[in-house]
C-alpha cells in the first residue's frame, strides 16, 4: 500500500515527504538518541549535537508510520543514563530503552532501569567514552540475570579479532550499523562472516541503521548496500530490525549530508522486497522488535 506525500518537516531529518509505502501496524524503529544540555556531557565525549526531544521524535514518527521506537544512550552521555530514561518516559509503554552502564551498578539500580523500560546495555568501542574490550565478558554476566541483551559497536577488525569471546558470551547480541561493516567489506572482511555465523546460530541479532554512516558515498540511497543489507536478510530473517539513528548526530557536525529518513524507510522496503515474501517487512518492523525488546506480541499479518 502506498501513502500520498505531505509536507511536513521534521528536525534532524531531510526532506518533508511521507514514505511511499504505510508501514505495517506497530512497526518499531530500533536505534534513536535523544539529547538534552540540561545533562552535561561526558568527559572527552567527541559528539555535541544540539538538543533533540522525545517530542521532537514523535513528529518524525507521524511522518514515517513508526510506533514503537528503542532509545539508545549515546556516547555523548558516557555512564550517564538521564538524558535517555527522560525520554522513555516521555514515550510511554511504546518504548524501549538500552543503557549505557559500567558494571559496577547495585542490583537495584540495574532493576530500576529494567523497570523503567530498559532492555539491554551498550558497549560502544568506536566513539564511545566508556567500557573498553575486556569489558565484554564481564558486562554480559552482569546483565545476564536481567534477560537483557549486549548491543556492539565495533569496528571490523576488532569485531573479528574478538570473535571466540563473543560466541561464549551468556547472553543475546545486538549488532548495530550493519555490523559496522562496508559495502566493500561484504563477502571479504572476516568479521561480516563471523556476523552471520552469530546470527545463524541465534545468537546474535543485526540492526540495519545508519547505512549512510558505513556506506563510502555516506548516503543510504547507496546501491552497494543493497547486497550488505540482503546478506543478512537472507541469512536470518528472524534476526534483523532497523533503525532510524535519529537525530543523526554525526550529520550535525558535517560528517555526511542530513539524511531523510522517508527515504530510508523506502530503502528498507527495497530490501525486504528483494530478499522474499511480503513478510519480511512486518518481520523486521514488528515481529523481531516485539521478540528482542518485550513489546506486546503483534497481532498476525495480514
Amino acid at each position: 500500500m502506498h501513502r500520498e506525500s505531505f509536507a511536513t518537516p521534521v528536525r534532524f531529518s531531510a526532506g518533508s515527504a511521507a514514505p511511499r509505502t504505510v508501514l505495517p501496524k506497530d512497526a518499531c524503529d530500533c536505534h534513536v538518541h535523544v539529547y538534552d544540555g540540561c545533562f552535561p556531557a561526558a568527559p572527552d565525549a567527541r559528539l555535541l549535537p544540539p538538543d533533540a526531544s522525545a517530542q521532537d521524535y514523535r513528529a518524525l514518527q507521524h511522518r514515517i508510520g513508526t510506533a514503537r521506537s528503542v532509545l539508545v544512550t549515546p556516547s555523548t552521555y558516557g555512564t550517564d543514563n538521564r538524558c535517555m530514561l527522560e525520554g522513555l518516559a516521555a514515550l510511554g509503554p511504546q518504548a524501549r530503552g538500552v543503557a549505557v552502564i559500567d558494571g559496577h551498578e547495585s542490583d537495584a539500580q540495574l532493576q530500576r532501569l529494567h523497570d523503567a523500560g530498559v532492555r539491554g546495555a551498550r558497549l560502544n568501542l568506536s566513539l564511545g567514552v566508556s567500557g573498553t574490550v575486556q569489558s565484554l565478558t564481564p558486562l554480559a554476566c552482569r546483565i545476564a540475570p536481567l534477560g537483557w541483551h549486549l548491543q556492539l559497536l565495533m569496528a571490523p577488525d576488532l569485531l573479528a579479532a574478538q570473535g571466540e569471546v563473543l560466541r561464549r558470551l551468556p547472553v543475546p547480541l545486538v549488532f548495530d550499523h550493519f555490523g559496522r561493516i562496508s559495502p566493500a567489506q561484504a563477502g571479504q572482511h572476516p568479521a561480516h562472516a563471523l556476523l552471520q555465523d552469530l546470527l545463524q546460530r541465534g545468537q546474535a541479532w543485526i540492526k540495519l541503521s545508519g547505512g549512510y554512516i558505513v556506506s563510502e558515498r555516506q548516503s543510504t540511497e547507496d546501491p552497494a548496500l543493497d547486497a550488505l543489507a540482503a546478506s543478512y536478510l537472507r541469512c536470518a530473517p528472524e534476526r534483523v530490525v532497523w533503525g532510524s539513528d535519529w537525530p543523526h548526530a554525526t550529520a550535525s557536525f558535517g560528517a555526511h549530508p542530513m539524511p531523510d529518513d522517508a527515504r530510508q524507510v523506502d530503502r528498507l522496503v527495497d530490501w525486504a522486497g528483494q530478499s522474499g515474501d511480503a513478510a519480511t517487512l512486518h518481520r523486521v518492523l514488528v515481529d523481531n522488535p516485539a521478540a528482542l525488546y518485550g513489546f506486546t506480541p503483534p497481532s498476525s499479518f495480514a
